[in-house]
């Protein structure tokens, strides 16, 4: 069973490391500035597509994530994950 896990996890692992890449592939040809805008359309689509499915996916990664602290008896404990907060976060 154990193994199952470590492949799904593999798996989804996988999923965003190709979804960033195809990302980065996007945003370069966007650049070069040479596509024809119909096909330059359609690649920023699909980016913020792919865009919208990495940030879907580090948001439940940051949900899984805590911390361990020790309490004020020495006692280890687990907390949620509390993200820094830049000012521009803040001032949402």
């Amino acid at each position: 069973m154990k193994r199952m896990t470590e492949s799904v996890a593999k798996k989804k692992s996988d999923l965003f490391e190709e979804a960033m890449k195809k990302l980065q592939d996007l945003v370069e040809k966007l650049e070069k500035g040479d596509l024809p805008l119909e096909e330059a359309m359609e690649c920023f689509s699909e980016g913020i597509r792919t865009a919208q499915f990495c940030h879907k996916k580090l948001e439940e990664a940051e949900n899984k994530v805590q911390m361990l602290l020790k309490d004020q008896q020495g006692e280890w404990k687990t907390a949620p994950f509390e993200p820094f907060q830049t000012n521009s976060e803040e001032q949402r």
